[in-house]
């Protein structure tokens, strides 16, 4: 879990070392990530929002010119789209019993929680969802189970991914040359974490007071 919190911290040093190792293949390790945590309901605890944010800001810095913004982008939304939508079909093929098998980062806890936001906005979930972290992971799963129209699901899949890939490549492209995003680049990744989770917090505030509200 350390190791976890230590790379969502330092992403941008590590990716700066990706690209140093690994040059253009880093676009393939970033592919990976991105579809891993959209794609696989195992896998909810992947830096998405920051990983995007971080590598936006590398391509505005790099001079050694292996990530152009554009591409970067490109490669991102098509992780983004192409795992959502395998999420979905194994949400359609194996549905709720891939819960009963005890598998470990399933939990079901996460995929209750991704039920609620699915029946308080409906179809726009799918959009939503990409800017809260596990639900983001979860809602495509909810959708497959729930056998929701494919037509409908890919339309929102494809506006949700390519509008989430966007804003954070081009928000880490804008300011990644900022003195103090470049020197606080910790602040920052963790500002946009605790951001990303507010819904979640003010969600779960508020359906602890309607619980506690006595019955009329």
């Amino acid at each position: 879990m350390g190791s976890i919190i230590d790379f969502v911290l330092h992403i941008d040093k590590y990716l700066s070392l990706f690209i140093q190792q690994y040059g253009a293949l880093t676009y393939v390790i970033l592919f990976v990530v991105i579809f891993c945590e959209t794609g696989l309901v195992v896998t909810p605890f992947l830096p998405g929002d920051s990983l995007l944010f971080a590598a936006g800001a590398l391509a505005a810095i790099d001079s050694s010119g292996t990530l152009n913004v554009f591409l970067l982008f490109a490669i991102m939304a098509a992780a983004a789209v192409l795992g959502d939508t395998i999420n979905y079909l194994i949400g359609a093929r194996l549905g709720v019993k891939l819960f009963e098998y005890n598998i470990p980062l399933l939990k079901k806890e996460h995929l209750d929680r991704t039920y609620e936001f699915y029946e308080k906005y409906g179809g726009k979930t799918i959009i939503l969802a990409r800017f809260v972290p596990i639900v983001r992971t979860f809602a495509p799963f909810v959708a497959g189970v729930g056998r929701m129209n494919y037509s409908r699901f890919i339309t929102y899949n494809f506006i949700g991914g390519v509008a989430w890939v966007a804003i954070f490549v081009f928000l880490g492209y804008l300011f990644g040359n900022v003195p103090f995003v470049k020197q606080n680049f910790e602040i920052v990744t963790l500002a946009i974490v605790l951001i990303s989770v507010l819904p979640m917090v003010f969600e779960y505030l508020r359906s602890r007071r309607r619980a506690k509200a006595p019955a009329v």
